[in-house]
């Protein structure tokens, strides 16, 4: 068994955060039919490079455990049969701009009145309410405005983005929280709810200490590369033949830190305090030290010692780690055209009721057939004609 399972999601979503947000509730054991444009699918089919011959791998990275059938709603016999799929789903989710759906009576207040139990999920960069709800939302816009690109870079140098787009990620993750809260409620109340997801006040929620050191300053926080701003020494140093992260989060891993690194620094750094305070005086003291010795030397010393610490890693060194396989953080899948292709694990481990990978993202179309036939009863013919008039 596992958490979702039974749960019916109909997926409106393209690009990253909405997939993210039915990859995770389909990881959890939701059915998720993805819904997509015929002939041409989700944007991130095309997104290249690199394709695995003609599969992007952008959708394959965030598009597992997914049912994929085209259908041209806007056709009035595509849309009889989204009606068909949205009567029999407990789950709709969905990344329009907001305003767009309600235009074609899918909005989350007219589907109530027809679906009472329905969970509806609106994905949009800025929430559906407020006097930024119809501007659009693409990640590194939202990056910049909500403040997380202030804080991340050197200080001497320009705000930068984040190496993947957290923007979207996070805010698919709070999407599936938030699908999975309004389930549970229903269980008790039998009413579904509007789910309203902003990227905006996603990445706002990720500033967490830094916004409250703002709240207690009123002074806006600045780059601090890769520097914290209550702790140290907490960043990464050079060893002499490549980066490491120091972690001393507190006095005794201090003490324990200057016990291996041969350091007698006095009463002058005793505290975290008197280290941040001083951090100019002290860094430069460390940095000497710590090139003196090879990475692996440093981090199979301190390790030992208990300080946390650990090499600054390529791709290919994270995922050659004994610990990622056996945690099943990369799956190997059978893909409809490719054959075995490799997509990450599913982080979520419950111990009765676990999340699972268990099939292959989906070719264009893929179940198509299958649903139409499966789920809402129509002949070989009826898909056949439904084909010709590209309905899907």
């Amino acid at each position: 068994m596992t958490p979702l399972q039974g749960i019916f999601v109909l997926d409106l979503t393209r690009v990253l955060s909405g997939p993210y947000c039915t990859m995770l509730l389909a990881d959890l054991g939701a059915r998720v039919v993805k819904v997509e444009q015929p002939g041409k699918g989700d944007d991130t089919r095309a997104w290249r490079p690199p394709f695995l011959e003609n599969e992007s791998a952008y959708f394959l990275s965030v598009n597992r455990n997914k049912e994929s059938l085209t259908l041209d709603f806007k056709q009035p016999e595509g849309r009889s049969l989204l009606d068909r799929l949205i009567a029999r789903a407990d789950v709709l989710v969905e990344n329009f701009r907001p305003g767009t759906l309600g235009k074609m009576g899918l909005d989350a207040g007219t589907l109530a009145e027809k679906h009472p139990r329905l969970v509806y999920c609106s994905i949009s960069g800025f929430g559906q309410t407020g006097p930024r709800t119809r501007e659009p939302g693409y990640d590194a816009v939202i990056q910049g405005e909500g403040g997380l690109m202030s804080i991340t870079g050197a200080s001497e140098g320009p705000s930068v983005r984040l190496g993947v787009a957290i923007a979207d990620i996070v805010t698919g993750m709070f999407a599936a929280q938030g699908v999975t809260a309004a389930l549970l409620a229903r269980e008790r109340t039998g009413r579904g709810q509007h789910v309203d997801i902003g990227m905006l006040d996603s990445v706002a929620a990720l500033l967490t200490y830094q916004a409250g050191i703002y709240f207690a300053t009123n002074v806006a926080p600045a780059r601090l590369g890769n520097r914290h701003p209550t702790i140290a020494p907490y960043e990464t140093f050079a060893a002499s033949d490549g980066d490491f992260v120091l972690a001393v989060g507190n006095d005794e891993l201090w003490r324990r830190f200057c016990t291996v690194a041969e350091l007698d620094l006095g009463d002058r750094f005793a505290t975290n305090r008197q280290r941040v305070a001083a951090y100019a005086e002290l860094r430069p003291v460390l940095a000497a030290r710590l090139r003196t010795r090879s990475r692996a030397e440093w981090i199979a010393e301190l390790s030992a010692a208990g300080v946390p610490c650990g090499s600054v890693r390529d791709l290919a060194e994270l995922f050659a780690d004994p610990q990622i396989a056996a945690r099943r953080m990369v799956e190997d899948v059978a893909h409809a055209t490719l054959g075995p292709v490799r997509v990450l694990g599913t982080p979520l481990k419950l111990s009765d009721t676990p999340a699972t990978v268990r099939i292959a993202p989906p070719t264009l179309g893929q179940h198509t057939a299958a649903i139409l036939a499966d789920d809402l009863r129509l002949s070989p013919a009826d898909i056949d004609a439904l084909q010709e008039k590209k309905v899907v």
